[in-house]
């Protein structure tokens, strides 16, 4: 569970690293990178040891935990997209999510 929770908080900062400044076009991309630069910092310090207590606990193979890692990433930038930047879901984006849904299903499958 602690893995899960590190990835979460992960995703998210890193989901406002890459995609914050599309709210502000008129920023120069330099201080974008910069600033992206410093949140990306803060997720890495999540997501490094969420990924070394799932290996090492042997809860998690490398493998699953890529394809848990881009379910929780996807599901955070939906939120993101839909209240952060005001865009809307479409329906062939659920059926992709479900896509994935299935590849978490498969990866944890003996």
């Amino acid at each position: 569970m602690t893995t899960i929770l590190l990835l979460c908080a992960s995703n998210v900062m890193m989901t406002f690293a890459w995609y914050w400044h599309l709210k502000f076009p008129g920023q120069a991309l330099w201080k974008v990178i910069l600033i992206s630069w410093g949140i990306a910092f803060f997720e890495y310090c999540l997501a490094v040891p969420a990924n070394r207590i799932g290996y090492a606990s042997g809860t998690f193979n490398a493998a699953q935990l890529k394809i848990v890692q881009e379910v929780i990433t996807l599901s955070v930038f939906a939120l993101f997209a839909v209240f952060y930047l005001g865009e809307g879901l479409r329906w062939n984006y659920l059926a992709a999510f479900g896509c994935l849904v299935g590849a978490v299903y498969f990866i944890f499958q003996k």
